[in-house]
């Protein structure tokens, strides 16, 4: 009897079929063509041998997977001036493939998962990139993640200012300074120069970013410490409300109010269109005082949104029906917005969790936000 032929899910260096990788985690992502510069949202699923991207959710095959054993993982990568929370992944053969996620959280989230992967199919071997930690010899001991998080504390971290520079106006921001009297205040750094070091890595990871030609400037220099110690230098948290505006007339001073509160909750969700009745993934940040939820279009490197929903007044609500959702096969998770003015606004959510969690601060601060 001869050997009968290798099915299309065996691999010449797989486990048997009894232990198909495991699948770690699932979301949208906006991936950079192989082919075409474009940027398009691909719902992407991460298993213990690689990465599969999707045209859709809904869609049985991907379109593409990357292998990541003998992969390198960048992150961040600042290849694209306009585009944050990117993260870059070299395969074994050299091929690039860019991957942008919505906001900082999540960007770290798939690093993370991505590098672990990466680690255990190397075996016993120590996982090594191109690292902000090594170029600028941080302690191993200094964790910027945890770091970052003490910084947004609301009472006892790095304060939030309305500063005005050169006829503008920068909302959400602070000096560099602030950022190295803060570390020293709080035994992070024992003098200037390793808080500027330890600023820098908060830089160069993506938690803090550059405000203002100065600053941008320095950032772009490649000098060994990019935060300046200077009160012209304005920075401001990555995932922090920060705009900036010129002197403007009060219509633009009214729009620019609904950026104004704290960042609550943001995310990718499948949002119907008001016309065409057509889905398409979107880009959500949700704000309080005043009670906004902005929509973007995740594929643009610009922050001028699609549309606003002003919330308070509003209703939030779990459906299991929405017209027009199986023509484009949505089904499962979904939930409606019906404002003040009997606007209609229906979302899907990734999982149960997700919605559970988007309706809850979508209903917090619908009553609490102006």
């Amino acid at each position: 009897m001869g050997v009968p032929p290798k099915t299309t899910i065996e691999k010449e260096d797989q486990q048997p079929e009894d232990m198909e990788p495991k699948q770690i985690k699932e979301g949208y992502l906006v991936k950079k063509g192989t082919v075409l510069n474009s940027w398009k949202v691909v719902w992407v699923m991460l298993s213990e041998d690689g990465m599969e991207f999707f045209k859709r959710k809904t869609d049985n095959a991907p379109k593409g997977m990357i292998p990541l054993k003998g992969a390198v993982l960048t992150s961040p990568c600042q290849d694209f001036s306009k585009r944050t929370f990117v993260f870059k992944l070299r395969t074994a053969k050299n091929q690039d493939h860019y991957f942008q996620a919505s906001h900082l959280e999540e960007r770290e989230s798939w690093v993370k998962d991505i590098k672990r992967v990466i680690t255990c199919l190397q075996g016993d071997r120590k996982f090594t990139r191109k690292s902000t930690r090594r170029s600028i010899r941080l302690p191993d001991t200094i964790n910027l993640s945890e770091l970052y998080i003490l910084m947004r504390d609301q009472e006892d971290g790095v304060k939030e200012l309305k500063l005005e520079k050169e006829k503008r106006v920068y909302n959400h921001c602070f000096t560099g300074g602030t950022v190295v009297d803060w570390l020293i205040s709080k035994d992070k750094a024992r003098n200037r120069p390793e808080a500027l070091m330890l600023a820098t890595g908060l830089l160069n990871e993506g938690f803090l970013q550059p405000a203002g030609d100065l600053s941008k400037e320095a950032s772009e220099g490649g000098a060994e410490s990019a935060v300046l110690d200077d009160p012209n230098a304005l920075y401001y948290f990555a995932d922090s409300g920060f705009f900036c505006e010129g002197y403007s007339s009060d219509e633009d001073v009214i729009l620019k109010e609904e950026f104004r509160g704290n960042i609550i909750k943001q995310g990718c969700l499948l949002k119907q269109g008001h016309r065409r009745k057509n889905w398409n993934v979107r880009k959500f940040i949700l704000r309080d005082d005043p009670a906004y939820i902005h929509y973007y279009d995740p594929t643009k490197g610009d922050e001028n949104p699609l549309g606003s929903i002003h919330l308070r007044g509003s209703v939030i609500t779990a459906v299991e029906f929405v017209p027009e959702a199986k023509r484009y096969d949505v089904d499962g998770n979904l939930f409606e917005i019906i404002t003040s003015d009997d606007t209609h606004y229906f979302l899907q959510a990734t999982t149960p969790e997700e919605r559970k969690e988007w309706i809850k601060a979508i209903h917090t601060v619908s009553k609490t936000g102006k």
